[in-house]
């Protein structure tokens, strides 16, 4: 179950660009996994790993096109030479319209591209992709786009999409490269995704604290030495046996769960 407590954890800065976004994901989770199929901690796992990534976990939950000159040629080298992209470097507007305008439906000579740049838990992009979008949640997103980072909307908009992009298959057999290639078009990303999607693994299974419980069941079936009394408590014992672990594993030895040493224990659950 995702929770308020579980949100303010993972999303620790996710009120910054929209006020009011943690709490109402938190309020909307609910209503809307199951709505859209999304059943079980493993599915919700991987819905919320993509959309930690793609929007900087509420940080970053309207595209940035603020490119240099040099950031516009190697992301779209057969659009800028060396002299257009000096035109264009850091002039957002004009780089959405250059860029996306006759794709994605969006069509050429507007401001498409700019106003359907991706928006979003799912970051979703074009105007096709608000059209089907708008259609799937019933709301009038090719008008007013900015209503997929409504807070009310925010959670059902990027579960949505990650239907529409036929994401659920792939998450159902904890396919990660799957997910993601389906949701963002090719593999960007996709080992900070991986370490996201082991975050929420663990703290959808043990709570607030990256799942404290859930870190002493797994380090004890991993072999720590002396088992863990399994009590949620993140005490001195615990604490030990992360280090023991982190050295095992070639990592950074200070007793923090963090997205790596998740990681390692997932894998090491997996070998086991």
């Amino acid at each position: 179950m995702l929770t308020g407590d579980i949100m303010r954890e993972m999303w620790p800065h996710g009120d910054t660009k929209i006020p009011g976004l943690v709490a109402g994901i938190a309020a909307a989770a609910s209503s809307v996994f199951p709505k859209y199929g999304l059943t079980s901690d493993l599915l919700v796992a991987h819905a919320m790993a993509q959309f930690s990534h793609e929007c900087g976990a509420g940080a970053e939950v309207v595209e940035n096109l603020n490119y240099s000159a040099a950031g516009l040629m190697k992301t779209w080298p057969s659009r800028f030479d060396e002299a257009k992209a000096a035109e264009f470097a850091h002039d957002q507007e004009r780089i959405a319209n250059e860029v996306y305008n006759g794709r994605m439906g969006n069509s050429l000579g507007t401001e498409d591209g700019w106003n359907y740049r991706g928006r979003g838990g799912s970051q979703v992009t074009g105007r096709n992709g608000y059209a089907e979008l708008g259609e799937k949640v019933d709301l009038p997103l090719i008008d007013q786009p900015d209503l997929v980072n409504n807070p009310q909307h925010f959670l059902e908009c990027a579960v949505a999409d990650f239907i529409i992009c036929n994401c659920l298959p792939f998450a159902e057999h904890d396919d990660v490269s799957g997910v993601t290639f389906h949701l963002n078009g090719g593999f960007i990303g996709l080992q900070e995704r991986t370490e996201w999607l082991a975050r929420w693994k663990a703290a959808l299974k043990g709570g607030a604290a990256h799942g404290t419980v859930w870190v002493q069941q797994s380090l004890n079936k991993l072999g720590a030495e002396p088992p863990l009394i399994v009590d949620g408590s993140f005490g001195l014992a615990t604490v030990a046996a992360v280090k023991a672990f982190q050295q095992t594993k070639g990592l950074d030895v200070d007793g923090k769960v963090g997205p790596q040493t998740v990681a390692a224990i997932e894998q090491g659950l997996a070998a086991v």
